[in-house]
């Protein structure tokens, strides 16, 4: 039993991990260390250069990325300044156009309004004719009333006129 006893006390005494056991510590820094060196030149040869040249990539890709990006924008801002000096010439046509139309239908409005001027003073000038015959006529026929009915009533006053009294009496009469 004391035997026993004493294996129970051996492991009791031992220590359960073999990473806390200080008797192991310099064969594990040693192997740390090769771990780290093997590590460090596999990270630094290949690992390493392969990030780098992604990187180096991605880099160019972005600097090619903003050259076209600003070619662009020029190309788009030609392409505004043209189409804004295509716009102006159209406006600046269209303009001409406008007036050029407005000549036209001006001058046309002044032909028809003159050709209707011509017509209405030729009108006039008929209606006027017409109205001093009208006026003449009726002058005349005024005359020819008024010397019946001062001859009607002359005579219906017991009186006897001859026509060329009655002509004279009339014609005064209608000068004023």
């Amino acid at each position: 039993m004391a035997t026993e006893a004493t294996k129970a006390a051996g492991e009791a005494a031992a220590p359960g991990m073999p990473q806390l056991d200080f008797s192991n510590w310099g064969h594990q820094i040693f192997w740390l260390m090769v771990a780290l060196v093997v590590i460090y030149f596999v990270l630094s040869r290949v690992a390493l250069p392969r990030i780098g040249a992604v990187l180096a990539e991605r880099q160019g890709t972005i600097t090619n990325d903003i050259a076209k990006a600003e070619e662009l924008k020029k190309k788009a801002a030609d392409a505004e300044v043209a189409y804004n000096k295509a716009l102006a010439d159209a406006r600046s046509e269209a303009n001409d156009i406008i007036a050029e139309t407005k000549a036209e239908i001006q001058k046309d409005l002044d032909a028809a309004l003159a050709k209707a001027d011509a017509e209405i003073a030729a009108k006039t000038s008929e209606g006027e004719k017409a109205i001093a015959e009208i006026r003449e006529n009726a002058l005349e026929s005024v005359k020819v009333v008024a010397k019946d009915t001062t001859k009607e009533i002359v005579a219906a006053m017991g009186g006897k006129a001859d026509a060329k009294t009655i002509t004279s009496a009339v014609n005064a009469r209608m000068k004023g």
